[in-house]
């Protein structure tokens, strides 16, 4: 039944996520080891009649090789062509792949940094352009050893877990996500009308100012697999302190049972058990001490923390926040070079959601629509 993975997801992606027409300017970036699901995305955005203005792909071992050799103006250097591709490509797709997700680990965090930075306005432009919706932009899953790996699962049983929390086993798979679409705007649209968020938990009473902040329904167009609304607080209106109950991952690092404290929309303490001294440097990357990012998941297809936050922050049952950079969609303004999600459980009787003092939301369940 899986076979046709690749057939499946790309025509979801060309047909609806993205919406390809003819003489669209598409980006393709992937790793070389999803090939087989680029050569479906490539046909089927020949076969409408777009354009590819490039396909950029990555090799086994190519960023362990560049940050081991690299010197510091190779790490700042940023391609001016690669900034006008940004500014001219109209439909992004990437393909979420991996040889070895710890590749990584060991790099110097300041060299992470470095180039972060030095990427700053490329992120800048990719973020208003998708806000303005002149870039039109999906991530996919293409199930890779690594990732199954990392979810402890054996590369079969992988493969069928990203299927179905893909919904391609669904007989209409763009039927069944336009259905997941109408059926979040209804919680979008009560949200939207709020002015303040809070979340209770374990360890956690966090508030967050949102009015005139916009609540955004994901439903299968910019990522896949997808479920989950979101929005951006107001930067300086988030306080109290919140626990994760899963690690936070960055670059293949773990940060372990982290913990925030807010005052002014600005973390003022922070711990963790494992990675504080990661986490630390983090924080003092240029506005990343500030939420960028509130979201609550809904994709109860997606039942196990895999440590890829592509499904993981779709969990049904959980939130998430960001540190960084917010999407200008919502109203944010925090611009950063990092956005970074962070999760935590919601399952339990405690774990409570209030709009405006109203409970809206418990133990993994909404309360609304009424």
């Amino acid at each position: 039944m899986y076979s046709n993975f690749n057939e499946n997801l790309a025509k979801l992606i060309i047909q609806y996520s993205v919406n390809v027409k003819k003489n669209d300017l598409v980006l393709i970036q992937a790793s070389i080891n999803a090939e087989n699901l680029v050569r479906e995305i490539f046909k089927e955005s020949i076969r409408v009649g777009a354009n590819i203005l490039r396909m950029k792909f990555r090799f086994d071992g190519q960023d362990e090789i560049f940050y081991k050799y690299a010197s510091d103006a190779q790490l700042q250097y940023v391609d001016e062509l690669e900034i006008e591709l940004w500014k001219k490509a109209n439909v992004l797709i990437a393909i979420d792949s991996d040889y070895n997700t710890r590749e990584l680990t060991n790099v110097a965090a300041d060299k992470k940094v470095m180039l972060r930075e030095a990427r700053k306005e490329i992120t800048k432009i990719y973020l208003e352009r998708a806000a303005k919706k002149e870039l039109r932009w999906n991530l996919s899953p293409y199930p890779c050893n690594a990732h199954a790996q990392e979810a402890q699962m054996g590369g079969m049983e992988y493969l069928e877990f990203v299927y179905k929390a893909l919904n391609l086993h669904q007989e209409d798979p763009v039927s069944f996500w336009k259905g997941v679409e109408k059926k979040q705007q209804k919680i979008v649209d009560i949200l939207n009308k709020g002015s303040e968020m809070q979340i209770i938990g374990e360890d956690t009473d966090l508030t967050l100012a949102i009015e005139n902040r916009k609540w955004e329904n994901c439903c299968g167009h910019e990522n896949l697999p997808d479920g989950e609304v979101f929005t951006g607080p107001h930067e300086d209106g988030v306080n109290g302190t919140i626990r994760f109950t899963y690690p936070g991952i960055y670059e293949g690092q773990e940060i372990e049972d982290i913990h925030l404290t807010f005052k002014e929309g600005k973390v003022t303490d922070f711990n963790a058990v494992k990675g504080k001294e990661l986490l630390e440097k983090m924080l003092t990357i240029s506005n990343a001490n500030i939420i960028g990012e509130l979201a609550v998941g809904t994709n109860f297809a997606i039942n196990k923390f895999t440590k890829n936050m592509l499904f993981d922050e779709k969990m049904g049952g959980t939130v998430h926040l960001a540190l960084g950079s917010g999407y200008p969609e919502t109203g944010s303004k925090n611009q950063s070079s990092i956005h970074w999600d962070i999760l935590k459980e919601m399952k339990s009787d405690e774990s409570i959601i209030f709009l405006d003092e109203e409970m809206i939301y418990k133990a993994g369940k909404w309360l609304i629509p009424k």
